[in-house]
């Protein structure tokens, strides 16, 4: 099909986590016929989420870029991230995008994420499309959450065009949406709301020379690295010399393939048009914010602008007993090659060298746990420190990151959500009672004082609390928060847990272990019910004699044991403890293994 840039719509699918962007982006590929009706993706949903902790947390990580044609025109979505963690993803994406679908879910309303993407689209002068999604619900309130958007647009808007966008509705679950509630049986609506609300890319496709802005990379293993971008200039072709321009110096390159997309996958093209996004191969010296460009003066586009990060943590080689037992990868260098190849993607990211490991930065602690995931599951065995702020000087004054903290929670337990909040000195700015009775407070808290807040809720709120949040600038340093937290078990011998030690130590405090498990000393097994941290042995047996035998350990009652989650781990952990992570475990430990040596350095520190 041969197009030209007035047939090529670039949009991107924007909004809040669990609004429903990818079930839309469901839709819209099953119903441009991009998919065969006995392709087993017509039966699937959360297509685009391909990644396995996608699916199973629930959420988009990355942004995806897929192509549906519909009634002659080429769109190409860009499904992006509604986490505020994985906001970097939304910043270099959005730089394709000539404009956003604003999704909205009709009960919750505009959340955090909704505004720092809606102002990331608007700075950068997109035109917006509002749809108001999951109408259905029984607790939907479309009046009063369209009188919130425009709020919301009021607050945002760059230049008086930007308040003037149309609505949409929508039950994207269904495959559903209308110019009014009274919905229509498809999404015909939304693709031709796409088509003549979105403009067509504003580029100059008649210039002899091409420039394309590198906004995400990809790999295989056939073709190697692949640079995705759009075009912004003139157009490229396969074999075609180009150069990589990166901070003004440009390095020569040749295209290998060149594809566009098509559905979930890519068609490789001899020439592709300003306006279109592709993907090439052959240039594997670009990096996100590069640009690749032609002719005899090349010149480079403007870089991608991203938000510092505000958590950092430890990430250096395992060094317990238990080293290289379960893990493929195991080597500091080893560890420092797959950070780097990290980088190359994972562009809201920063890593130092740090002693025998890396300090690596991100946006917050589920940005850091899904990078740690995702290297456990490689093979790469490791250990991690405890999620540190990062600060920043501003004219002389050390100043913390600062987040807008949104809580919704049932009346019953608003008291136990303040009593907590209160604690981490959290600043209550504004609380509503919503229309299904919940309490929704919005509070400013220190990035500090976010650690560890969200299991802390969910056990007070009987797993029921709804939160989020968003970085909202920096404030001077007023005082470190330093988190509460009873001292530890610790293992004081190495061997194997029984159940006949931990029957007696389960009287001391919540273990984390169960019995036959190998333990080490310095390891901890669980948490005291006192503050300071207990040595025991947990891998007693019973002394046998003539009056006692093995088979009275059956009279043994061990409380289920606590297993935490990574989030969890990392959340636990204190100053002087470190998480030792493997394709097979999680293990919190002592720094300093010795307890003689660990009693005398603490003595030391106080």
């Amino acid at each position: 099909m041969t197009l030209n840039q007035d047939k090529i719509r670039n949009v991107a699918i924007i909004a809040h986590v669990d609004h429903g962007k990818t079930t839309l982006v469901d839709g819209l590929l099953k119903q441009s016929h991009t998919f065969r009706d006995n392709q087993a993706e017509m039966s699937q949903t959360l297509i685009m989420d391909s990644m396995d902790q996608e699916h199973e947390r629930g959420i988009t990580i990355t942004a995806k870029q897929t192509c549906v044609y519909y009634d002659g025109y080429k769109i190409n979505i860009i499904d992006t991230p509604g986490h505020a963690d994985f906001s970097g993803e939304v910043e270099r994406t959005l730089n394709m995008a000539d404009g956003v679908l604003l999704i909205v879910d009709a009960q919750e309303g505009p959340m955090p994420q909704t505004k720092f993407v809606l102002s990331k689209a608007l700075s950068l002068g997109l035109k917006p499309v509002v749809v108001i999604n999951k109408i259905d619900k029984p607790a939907a309130r479309i009046d009063e959450v369209l009188s919130e958007v425009e709020s919301l647009f009021l607050e945002l808007a760059t230049d008086e065009s930007q308040l003037f966008y149309p609505v949409y509705y929508a039950v994207a679950r269904e495959g559903r949406a209308g110019r009014t509630v009274d919905l229509d049986d498809d999404l015909h609506v939304i693709f031709e709301a796409i088509i003549n609300d979105i403009p067509a890319p504003s580029v100059d496709a008649d210039a002899k020379s091409a420039q394309l802005l590198v906004a995400a990379l990809a790999g295989d293993n056939y073709l190697g690295k692949y640079c995705i971008g759009k075009i912004f200039r003139g157009k490229l072709k396969k074999g075609q010399s180009v150069k990589i321009m990166h901070n003004d110096e440009a390095k020569n390159s040749r295209i290998d393939n060149l594809f566009i997309y098509k559905g979930l996958g890519k068609e490789e093209v001899f020439e592709a048009i300003a306006g279109d996004i592709v993907a090439i191969t052959g240039v594997s010296e670009a990096n996100i914010g590069d640009t690749i460009a032609t002719g005899d003066n090349p010149e480079a586009l403007p870089g991608i602008e991203l938000e510092a990060p505000t958590l950092s943590i430890y990430i250096g080689p395992n060094t317990s007993p238990l080293k290289g037992r379960e893990g493929e990868f195991t080597t500091s260098r080893q560890i420092a090659e797959r950070l780097e190849r990290e980088l190359e993607t994972n562009i809201a990211l920063k890593i130092e060298p740090d002693g025998l490991g890396y300090k690596v930065s991100g946006r917050g602690e589920l940005h850091l746990s899904v990078l740690i995931e995702t290297m456990r599951r490689e093979g790469y065995e490791l250990e991690a420190g405890r999620p540190e702020v990062v600060y920043r000087e501003i004219d002389g004054t050390k100043c913390e990151p600062i987040e807008d903290l949104t809580i919704e929670v049932e009346p019953e337990f608003v008291g136990a959500v303040s009593q907590e909040l209160g604690v981490r000195k959290a600043e209550l700015k504004t609380q509503e009672i919503t229309s299904s009775g919940a309490m929704r407070f919005v509070y400013e808290i220190s990035t500090a004082a976010l650690i560890g807040l969200r299991n802390n809720l969910l056990t007070a709120t009987k797993g029921t609390v709804v939160m989020s949040s968003i970085p909202s600038g920096y404030r001077p340093v007023e005082g470190r928060y330093k988190p509460e937290r009873n001292g530890a078990l610790v293992s004081f011998e190495t061997g194997v847990s029984t159940a006949y030690a931990l029957d007696a130590a389960q009287a001391r405090g919540v273990l984390f272990i169960p019995p036959q498990v190998p333990v080490y000393q310095g390891m901890i097994v669980g948490l005291s019910n006192k503050k300071d941290d207990l040595d025991i042995n947990i891998c007693r047996e019973k002394q046998l004699t003539n009056m006692r035998t093995h088979a009275s350990d059956g009279a043994i009652q061990l409380t289920p044991y606590t297993q935490l989650s990574l989030e969890q781990c990392l959340d636990f952990l204190l100053d002087d403890e470190l998480l030792e992570v493997t394709p097979k475990s999680l293990r919190l430990r002592k720094r300093q293994l010795d307890p003689i040596k660990r009693k005398r350095e603490n003595k030391a520190l106080r």
